[in-house]
């Protein structure tokens, strides 16, 4: 009975994030192009209809290391010309302006390797935007389902008889929740909230369920400032603070160099002792991100890296997208 306890425990308590912390969910290098999967808020913030897809390898060379892979899409209900209303008072119709472009919308799927246990799921995201001169005041709200799977035929245990396996065993498990964030966004920086696993619901798994597991609360901190050197040339500081309902803290600080906004390049520096490398490219509406994790502790003498591959398309008019969001 231990033994799976504590088998479990390590898989779906521990290790989500890649590193032996109390985070349940992955953790992204990139999370700048990957932001609304963080927070809800987030979803259609720039005003283009995005397509994003992620890839990451943690620790390749170790076998059964985690793997992460996403999908996701978010798009902005932007400026119409008209619509038109019934008037039941003046039994006519009437024409309306439509939407002011205030609602944001996006959904993703991942699926969550690691060794014996994988975890996948999708959400669906709702944001509201709110315009004040220059800046842009934004909240979201996303629900989410996940499925728990252990692959019991690879697991072996130097003693028979457990009763959490034996019997009628239950290899999977679901778990809905939902995420809420804000963000505030101008010209050149922004700041955003948000907490996932709102609900902390139970992963009920095994052939005696262990109701005692469950999600924790996930609180992100993001926030970053974009300083211009000159015509082609931006600098752009950012950070990301996590950390879980038992306070488990952590925090990436990156800094990254834009040329012409087609190319930037940079650094970051993750609290669990990791050096991150990121570098891109634009071409017209194609995104593609590269990094590289490299973990300065002890672990890091016997693997060859985290990678972590990232392929956006943003589609969209500027005739259709407010003045101010034309920076994007």
């Amino acid at each position: 009975m231990k033994r799976i306890i504590g088998y479990i425990s390590f898989i779906l308590l521990l290790n989500w994030s890649g590193n032996l912390t109390a985070q349940q969910l992955p953790i992204f290098s990139q999370y700048i192009l990957n932001g609304f999967m963080i927070n809800p808020s987030m979803a259609g913030h720039d005003g283009y209809t995005s397509f994003n897809t992620t890839a990451r390898q943690q620790w390749l060379g170790f076998k059964d290391a985690p793997q992460t892979y996403s999908a996701s899409w978010q798009t902005r209900l932007l400026q119409r010309s008209h619509r038109i209303v019934n008037n039941p008072v003046r039994k006519n119709n009437m024409v309306l302006r439509s939407t002011k472009g205030r609602v944001g919308l996006g959904a993703y799927i991942i699926n969550d390797v690691n060794a014996n246990v994988a975890r996948t799921g999708f959400s669906l995201h709702y944001a509201y935007h709110i315009i004040m001169n220059n800046q842009q005041l934004s909240f979201g709200l996303a629900a989410k389902a996940f499925q728990y799977r252990i692959y019991k035929e690879s697991l072996s245990f130097g003693e028979s008889g457990d009763p959490v396996m034996d019997g009628d065993f239950n290899p999977v498990a679901y778990s809905p929740d939902a995420d809420v964030g804000i963000q505030f966004r101008g010209f050149d920086y922004f700041v955003g909230f948000s907490v996932s696993n709102l609900l902390q619901t139970s992963v009920l798994i095994g052939a005696n369920e262990l109701p005692d597991f469950k999600t924790f609360r996930h609180y992100w901190l993001m926030g970053g400032y974009r300083f211009s050197l000159s015509d082609d040339l931006e600098l752009e500081p950012s950070t990301l603070l996590k950390t879980t309902e038992n306070w488990n803290p952590q925090g990436d600080f990156s800094i990254k160099l834009y040329y012409s906004d087609l190319y930037w390049g940079g650094f970051s520096y993750r609290t669990n002792k990791s050096i991150i490398a990121i570098v891109g490219v634009r071409v017209e509406g194609l995104y593609f991100g590269y990094s590289f994790d490299w973990a300065l502790s002890e672990i890091g003498h016997f693997n060859y890296g985290s990678h972590e591959i990232t392929l956006s398309v943003k589609l969209g008019s500027n005739v259709r997208r407010y003045r101010w969001l034309n920076r994007y």
